[in-house]
């Protein structure tokens, strides 16, 4: 049994406003965010950036401090082709299940494995946290540290492995709208249903004449 949701409601999104859900921009822009956790991973993350190249597509990739610190090589890739980067806490920790100091320490600890593994002058103001659970508390704490916390508009679930990657492909195709934060696992979990899905996901868009941009 699932206990997550692939199009997040309006009401969820009103309640938590303080939250980046989707992005909305003046006009009929035709605009999406494509965002990938849990990475950098050695040929996962590798493969998924040769895609976005093969596509002209920029993404935002929401790293884990201790694969920044596995693969700092892949995680300069991805700065240096243009992409952004965002905190994804060290540890990959659940907010439900840690103590607001834990996580605070676990944070900065990230943001410490970006500063210290970047060859270029970035910082980022970007945060998601892992399986989307963090308390009041923690949310509030992070936004004094002066992060944009960012959560989706369309859940992939490629890291579902009872999920076909027909269905996860549906996911996404059938649920994302101008404005959208699409998430994506770069993860050796997800990439039985990355693998497929994500080409089609980026041949979707190109012949839907979606434009991507980064947060």
């Amino acid at each position: 049994m699932k206990f997550y949701w692939i199009k997040t409601s309006w009401v969820v999104k009103k309640i938590f406003s303080n939250y980046t859900w989707d992005v909305s921009k003046a006009g009929n822009s035709n605009t999406i965010y494509l965002t990938f956790d849990d990475g950098p991973v050695p040929e996962i993350t590798e493969w998924v950036l040769n895609q976005l190249e093969e596509h002209q597509v920029k993404a935002t990739f929401f790293c884990i401090g201790d694969n920044i610190n596995k693969s700092p090589n892949i995680f300069n890739r991805l700065i240096s082709e243009g992409h952004s980067i965002g905190n994804h806490t060290f540890n990959h920790l659940n907010g439900w299940k840690t103590t607001t100091d834990v996580y605070l320490k676990n944070t900065k600890l990230c943001e410490e494995a970006i500063q210290k593994n970047s060859s270029y002058n970035v910082k980022s103001n970007l945060f998601r946290p892992p399986y989307g659970k963090l308390n009041t508390s923690q949310s509030r704490q992070i936004r004094k540290l002066g992060y944009k916390i960012i959560m989706w508009d369309v859940l992939s679930a490629d890291f579902d492995q009872n999920l076909s990657k027909e269905q996860c492909l549906e996911n996404v195709t059938s649920n994302l709208r101008p404005g959208s934060v699409i998430v994506f696992h770069d993860s050796i979990k997800a990439f039985k249903n990355l693998e497929y899905v994500l080409p089609k996901t980026l041949a979707y868009l190109k012949e839907n004449n979606f434009n991507c941009e980064v947060l």
